[in-house]
């Protein structure tokens, strides 16, 4: 399966039906909207670089000699940065390295380095979604209360809506009493259409929502689902009853499994992740929330603790105001 292009309009068919059809006047994705998410990327980001590179910025501005003392410093600022123990360890062993081997000569070229080591680490993952381009593809989208679940799901089928393509989504998060009435509001917003039965079982939310993406010819189906604490095992099992019932239903599915995590808990969103993982094998991150917050650095404890990618940041509350995880211009803002 080829990574699926976002911001790819769907050409029309005469066969579509009516609903579902409205999208926003501008296009996800546009050269306006990219440019406005990443100024919004830099200002949320501010805080987590007040951390990363102040403090980094600092250190330096007193050492003008790279030595050992420095290295040290340099490592205790990455600590402080939330950017978690492994992430940390590695980023100061190939500084080590390259001072060792006189790649690096003097504390101006420290912070260059590590751009380029973090650029480089964050390159690895692949950062696309997958679905098939005919058919409907299945996002199952997870998370706990709190961490902007509904509305990010609601931004993701904005991007969608916005490039022409039909979606439904599924409003499985029947255990919430106001999950279904919110997000029955947002799908209005973007232009979306929703299968919803607030005394029905999640998993039969999701079985009705999937027989009507194919007999209606929709683009994407995205479904919601109970978003109680990780720790919860009927959780789990009531995610993955409703993984089983769409993968029965639709060859291949879900074929992306997406777990909204609030970046403002910092380190504890990686035991989240992990619990997450381990129930329905996760193919991405969304991190919700990372405007305004000074734990932006959590991205580099992801790729080296959970190794699952971050495919889409969270700037604000429009529905615009979601962005494809760019591993360059995360770095890029971060070190601005």
């Amino acid at each position: 399966m080829t990574p699926f292009n976002l911001f790819r309009r769907r050409p029309a068919t005469p066969d579509d039906p009516a609903e579902g059809t409205a999208a926003p006047k501008q296009a996800a994705g546009s050269k306006e909207e990219k440019a406005g998410l990443f100024a919004k990327l830099r200002a949320g980001l501010q805080k987590t670089r007040l951390k990363v590179t102040g403090g980094l910025r600092s250190v330096l501005a007193i050492h003008r000699t790279l030595d050992e003392e420095l290295l040290a410093e340099i490592e205790e600022q990455l600590y402080l940065a939330d950017i978690g123990p492994h992430a940390v360890m590695r980023l100061t062993a190939g500084l080590r390295e390259a001072y060792k081997q006189a790649r690096i000569k003097s504390s101006e070229e420290v912070l260059e380095f590590l751009k380029a080591q973090m650029k480089e680490d964050l390159r690895k993952w692949d950062t696309s979604l997958h679905l098939p381009e005919a058919g409907p593809g299945v996002i199952l989208v997870a998370g706990v209360n709190g961490s902007g679940k509904t509305t990010s799901i609601a931004k993701l089928a904005y991007i969608f809506t916005s490039g022409g393509r039909r979606v439904l989504l599924a409003a499985s998060d029947t255990f919430r009493a106001a999950a279904v009435e919110q997000l029955s509001i947002w799908a209005e917003r973007v232009g979306a259409d929703v299968v919803k039965n607030e005394s029905a079982d999640p998993a039969a939310v999701a079985f009705d929502a999937a027989e009507k993406a194919l007999a209606h010819n929709y683009d994407v189906l995205i479904v919601d689902t109970a978003g109680r604490l990780h720790t919860r095992t009927n959780l789990m099992m009531e995610l993955q009853k409703v993984n089983r019932v769409v993968s029965r239903k639709i060859a291949g599915a879900p074929h992306e499994t997406l777990l909204v995590l609030d970046a403002t808990t910092g380190q504890n969103a990686i035991s989240q992740a992990l619990r997450f993982h381990e129930g329905l094998k996760l193919t991405g991150i969304i991190l919700a929330k990372l405007d305004g917050t000074a734990k932006g650095g959590i991205v580099f404890g992801m790729r080296d603790q959970i190794d699952i990618p971050v495919k889409f940041v969270g700037l604000g509350e429009r529905p615009q105001d979601l962005m494809a995880f760019d591993p360059d211009q995360f770095v890029e803002a971060l070190f601005e």
